[in-house]
This record gives C-alpha cells, sequence and structure tokens, in this order.
C-alpha cells in the first residue's frame, strides 16, 4: 500500500519538476519583449523544448528581478546603473539595436522633425504645432515617469547629454504601452517618444528625424541618430545560468540573428560602428545645451 501510494505521489510530482526544469522565467521591458524576445523564445522552445515564460514590467525590474535572482532572465531598453547595489549582480548582454521614435496621431499633418526641435518641445521652448509647420494648436507633450526607464534615460542621454534633465511636459505615464495608446486615440496634439518595434504596432505617425526615416538599413548605418542597445540580462549565480547562457548563444547565433533581423530590428553584432557614431552623438547631445546658452 505504501509503495503505491509512493508512486502515485511521484506521478504527481514528476511533471510538474520537469516542467519547472524546462521553464525560464523572464521580465523585463515591452520594447525588448515586441522587437526579438517574443519570436526568439518561441523559436528556442521548438528547437530545445525549454519554455521561457515572459512577464512584462519595464527595464528597472527586468534588471533587479535578475540581481536578485527573482528571475532567471530579463531584457532592458538601457544599460545598468552604476553604483545601485540592487542591480550590480546583473550581467547586460546586448543583443539588438532599438531606433527611439517621435510618435503623433495619424491625423497629424507634420511628417519629420529635428533634433533642436525635440530638445525645444521637451524643454518647453516650442509649445504649438505651427512652430513646427502644423496646425496652430499647443503641442501635448507625453512622457515617461521617472528619470530611470529605458526610453526615458535613453532621451535625456541622447538628446540633452543629461540623465537629470526635467521634462515640460503635460502627462507622465508609468510605460511606453499607455503612453502609445493614448497617442493612438484621441490625443490628436499630443507628442512622445517610444522604440520604433513598439511603435509600429501602433496604428500612428512615426516622424522622421531630420529627415531620415527609422528603418533598419538608416539604424544599421548610423544616419538615423537615436538609437540604443538591446539587452539580454542574466546573473552568473543563478542556478539556472547555463541554461540561459544556452539561449544568449542561441540569440547570437546565425539563426537567431535571422530571427531578429525578420522583427525588422538590427543585431547588434551587425553593426558594431554604431558604438563610436553613438559617442559622436552624446557630443552632439551636449552641443544642443549650447542653445541655452
Amino acid at each position: 500500500m505504501f509503495r503505491k501510494q509512493l508512486l502515485v505521489l511521484l506521478a504527481l510530482i514528476l511533471p510538474q519538476t520537469l516542467i519547472a526544469e524546462e521553464t525560464l522565467n523572464w521580465v523585463g521591458c515591452g520594447i525588448t519583449k515586441k522587437a526579438f524576445m517574443s519570436s526568439l523564445a518561441a523559436a528556442y522552445e521548438k528547437k530545445t523544448g525549454v519554455h521561457i515564460e515572459i512577464h512584462g514590467g519595464g527595464a528597472t525590474r527586468g534588471i533587479r528581478d535578475v540581481s536578485s535572482l527573482k528571475a532567471e532572465i530579463g531584457g532592458a531598453c538601457r544599460y545598468k546603473i552604476d553604483g545601485l547595489p540592487e542591480e550590480s549582480a546583473a550581467v547586460l548582454d546586448p543583443v539588438a539595436w532599438d531606433a527611439l521614435v517621435v510618435i503623433v496621431h495619424k491625423s497629424n499633418p507634420v511628417e519629420s522633425i529635428t533634433m533642436k526641435q525635440i530638445y525645444d518641445i521637451y524643454t518647453g521652448k516650442i509649445k504649438n504645432w505651427q512652430e513646427l509647420g502644423g496646425n496652430n494648436a499647443p503641442i501635448e507633450v507625453y512622457a515617461r515617469k521617472g528619470k530611470i526607464s529605458g526610453v526615458g534615460r535613453a532621451l535625456r542621454k541622447l538628446v540633452f547629454a543629461n540623465y537629470e534633465q526635467e521634462f515640460s511636459a503635460d502627462q507622465f505615464f508609468k510605460s511606453s504601452g499607455p503612453l502609445e495608446k493614448a497617442i493612438e486615440g484621441n490625443s490628436i496634439n499630443a507628442i512622445g517618444v517610444t522604440g520604433i518595434s513598439s511603435a509600429r504596432k501602433r496604428d500612428v505617425k512615426i516622424l522622421k528625424l531630420d529627415g531620415k526615416e527609422p528603418s533598419a538599413a538608416n539604424i544599421r548605418n548610423g544616419s538615423y541618430t537615436l538609437y540604443r542597445p538591446l539587452y539580454l540580462i542574466y546573473n552568473p549565480s543563478n542556478k539556472r545560468s547555463d541554461e540561459v547562457k544556452k539561449f544568449l548563444s542561441f540569440a547570437h547565433s546565425r539563426e537567431g540573428k535571422e530571427i531578429i533581423r525578420n522583427n525588422e530590428v538590427v543585431p547588434y553584432s551587425d553593426a558594431l560602428a554604431l558604438v563610436m557614431k553613438q559617442l559622436e552623438q552624446e557630443r552632439r547631445a551636449r552641443d544642443l545645451g549650447l542653445y541655452d546658452q
């Protein structure tokens, strides 16, 4: 009788144990998820049988949950912040390049914007769409809450060269999804910044920047100047880190990079020259600050 009960108990426990061993938990930013993570995870499961459970929460949660061993793998559209102990154990592996794009309502007649105009809008110097060749209507500026979100931190770095820059915004949003939905809906005079991979899935107008489309080709050659890396995150101390590293190897493989390209995203290794170009972009952002003097 005891042996039968033990067999029944093992029959109930073992499948759950096997499922747990074949599942990795991913947390992170929605932009990284939409850019490549969902597609890579599906392909990896088909290839290996390992399921990756995907959760959102933003770049900060992705970095900190992996650092604190709450999740095996994460995704972020910003690098970890030096000196923060809650992020120190996370290792960030750059996988792709993402563009930041300016989005407006699809009925907005404006087609293009300059880096200087972004600077002036977010500092409150430009307040009417007429100044951009649009309608005589006030500009409603939408921005992310806080200063360490992936989009907000990248925007402050690339346009303002100042991580502490305050934005003159009419409304702040806790994540990119609600911001995009608001502009997609009835916010005809609104403007916001988000990731290209996320914006493409919305019914919004994506503005050219300094006359350049945020196409994969323009991101790859650096002529579209608002771009940043997207990362996968792991913690070497996690007991599942070996399995995570196998997934990272898949992401960087020929097959993985082809999946990324098929999502109209640029694999990181396809455009290593962008690292130096981004240093030039930071210099340009510092030069923009001279307009205040």
